[in-house]
């Protein structure tokens, strides 16, 4: 009896130890899931929408590639003349660069100092527009998708700067007075929104400071070319492929 119950028994401790093997190979190879969290969820979101926005680059600088290539495909088969082709680009970057004056939809701004009477002894610093005033309105059209912009005839370029000089502001190198009138060609829709929304910069401006803020749509708006001159002292062009 005792013969038959010995091997049953070393049978069963190698069962157990077997077993805490097996077990602990299953947990060494189990592999180690984070947890999800919201911050996780957005860091993903936010690597898809960089993934996306450099697929939607790509495929603009493909379209181009592919026009430029048509383009000089057309000329090696005398389609075009060069000529042409070298005036409409010209034409085109000079539209971009505000060198040409333009024309289209949008929105015309006039803005006035407050000129209603205050108490004495308050401070008439926020009745005056300044030269921060004029910039953030036309940063906030800019962000409206606004194509041109001008302030009191002065087309408004990358370049262009916008600074007090006590009563006025200098634009362009210009001096301008009140009452400022800013054009902007672009969406009306989009442009007027920019403006007349709450917590935009222009509603605050009018309905705060009281500053006489009158905005108009029109259908055929005329901006005119940036007239000055410009040198780069520092910054140089890079050739394709640097």
């Amino acid at each position: 009896m005792n013969n038959v119950k010995k091997p049953s028994i070393i049978i069963l401790i190698f069962s157990i130890f077997l077993g805490m093997f097996m077990a602990g190979q299953f947990k060494q190879n189990t592999p180690t899931i984070a947890p999800v969290t919201l911050r996780s969820i957005q860091t993903t979101k936010d690597n898809i929408d960089t993934l996306n926005k450099e697929i939607e680059d790509l495929n603009a600088l493909l379209k181009e590639k592919e026009e430029q290539l048509n383009v000089l495909e057309s000329i090696a088969s005398g389609d075009e003349n060069i000529i042409d082709v070298l005036n409409d680009e010209l034409e085109k970057y000079k539209n971009l660069a505000g060198f040409e004056e333009v024309e289209g939809p949008g929105v015309i701004i006039t803005m006035q100092d407050n000129m209603a009477e205050g108490p004495f002894g308050e401070n008439f610093n926020s009745d005056v527009i300044h030269d921060i005033d004029v910039l953030r309105i036309i940063n906030d059209l800019r962000c409206a998708e606004a194509e041109a912009i001008s302030v009191n005839g002065q087309r408004i370029l990358s370049m262009s700067e916008i600074k007090c000089g006590g009563p006025i502001i200098r634009v362009n190198g210009k001096s301008l007075g009140t009452p400022f009138v800013i054009k902007a060609i672009g969406n009306p829709k989009l442009l007027s929104a920019a403006i007349n929304a709450p917590n935009t910069y222009a509603y605050a401006l009018k309905h705060i400071d009281q500053i006489y803020i009158e905005l108009t749509t029109e259908d055929n708006i005329r901006i005119p070319a940036y007239n000055g001159k410009f040198n780069f002292k520092y910054a140089k062009p890079l050739k394709e492929g640097d």
